[in-house]
């Protein structure tokens, strides 16, 4: 059975579930958004967002899994009515193993241009995207690096709390914003930045519409990891002494910090080189590359970035399979090296039908999505979403009042003048947002397009 821990230090605690909100869509999502939808007039959306949306939902998510230090299956069987609601803890670990699975295939990417750029091949190469689109179709290379991934995010897992998860995120946390800063630095020293600064931070509210707002609205959700359980599983390992109010602002704050930042180590460049925002792959694999071929000192800063996104990946990785291992030593009674072996296991088999998808299985297709398509679209678009709205309801409709509260002053131990406007939020503003996030997800709203 996997030993029930606590987190070393507030500070271990913090880098831990700041790495678990921190990922890849912050860095190519998030710019690209932001520029697409009216700049700081979208960043202002998305932050109003995070206060009345993000952070009641991780508010929530602690208060469960503090409350009861448990997995969380164990955590919904002792809070909800009977305990009938532990059933929801499969969509939980399906969501986790889903979003494993395909991630996990970005993150051999990762890897392999890792390697291309300490290699020198990344800066030499003569035709970016034909490369990026040989490489993703070769079976072999990109099953190779999506399994080499799951190995390494295996050896910090079988570590355990402490000397894995914990030492891991408190040393590649504050790396990840240390590079973050260099970036922005050398970003802004580019001849022509302040177009790319502009094209960021200038507000244009004549862009923002209803679809801009649900836009935002799902942005802040998806970037902070709500819905999913990472942060009631981390938080079940906090100590008692831990301000959940305090802890779940920093997280927030943090994670908006990164986004920002990765806005403006974006497109300064991206506006100095004559090159146009992509989202997605694109941007990372194929014009970022490009504009490192010609820049100076592009060889280190190819290095650099493509370790930053791996920091990025492995601490976002990190997390969702905690909660699987978390069910897997509780419920099933498994050992941690067991349970971390079974959850890598079962992401190594669907990470290379994945992976595949793009290659071999490419016209492999259920409801004309490929399968890297399709566990994309019902863990973001389907499964995420209900989470949120279940752990709002659940703590704003069903858990004792009082019980929330003594979790949130640490039984009267903290004044937390934020417990009523949190309530208010997870009992209307949250699921409200989060259903319109869900039918937006589903294309309810594509008429606003």
């Amino acid at each position: 059975m996997t030993e029930r821990g606590q987190f070393a230090t507030r500070l271990g605690a913090i880098a831990a579930t700041v790495g678990s909100a921190v990922g890849l869509g912050n860095i190519w999502r998030f710019p690209y958004e932001a520029g697409q939808h009216g700049g700081a007039a979208f960043i202002a959306i998305y932050l109003l967002c995070v206060v009345i949306m993000g952070v009641p939902v991780i508010v929530a998510e602690f208060v469960i899994g503090r409350h009861t230090h448990k997995n969380v299956c164990g955590a919904l069987r002792q809070l909800s009515p009977g305990g009938k609601s532990h059933w929801f803890s499969a969509v939980c670990i399906t969501a986790s193993i889903l979003i494993i699975s395909f991630y996990s295939v970005v993150c051999g990417w990762i890897v392999e241009y890792l390697i291309q750029a300490i290699s020198g091949k990344l800066i030499s190469a003569q035709d970016h995207n034909a490369e990026f689109e040989q490489f993703v179709a070769d079976p072999y290379r990109s099953v190779l690096w999506t399994v080499l991934f799951l190995i390494a995010n295996f050896l910090v897992l079988r570590r355990g709390l402490k000397n894995g998860i914990e030492r891991v995120a408190n040393v590649m946390m504050p790396l990840l914003f240390v590079l973050l800063m260099v970036f922005c630095v050398n970003s802004m020293l580019q001849p022509g930045a302040e177009k790319g600064l502009k094209f960021l931070f200038s507000p244009d509210f004549s862009a923002i519409t209803p679809h801009v707002a649900i836009g935002a609205m799902g942005q802040a959700f998806f970037s902070l990891s709500l819905g999913l359980s990472c942060l009631l599983t981390y938080a079940s390992y906090f100590k008692d002494s831990d301000s959940l109010v305090k802890n779940a602002t920093v997280v927030a704050i943090l994670d908006t910090l990164v986004a920002v930042l990765a806005g403006i180590m974006i497109f300064p460049i991206v506006f100095s080189y004559g090159m146009t925002p992509e989202a997605g792959p694109k941007l990372i694999f194929e014009v970022l590359p490009s504009i490192f071929q010609q820049m100076p000192g592009g060889y280190v800063l190819s290095i650099l970035f493509f370790f930053l996104l791996f920091m990025a990946s492995i601490t976002s990785t990190i997390s969702m399979s905690e909660i699987s291992i978390a069910y897997f030593g509780e419920e099933l009674r498994m050992s941690r090296s067991n349970a971390s072996l079974l959850n890598t296991a079962l992401a190594v088999v669907l990470g290379a039908l994945c992976a595949l998808s793009f290659g071999v299985l490419s016209e492999f297709k259920i409801f004309g999505m490929t399968l890297f398509e399709l566990f994309d679209y019902v863990s973001s678009n389907v499964l995420l979403p209900l989470g949120g709205i279940f752990f709002s309801v659940l703590m704003g409709w069903v858990i004792d009042r009082r019980l929330v509260e003594d979790e949130l002053s640490n039984h009267g131990k903290l004044k937390v003048k934020m417990a009523r406007p949190i309530i208010f939020c997870l009992k209307y503003v949250a699921p409200i947002s989060i259903v319109l996030v869900f039918l937006y997800g589903l294309g309810a709203f594509n008429w606003l397009l």
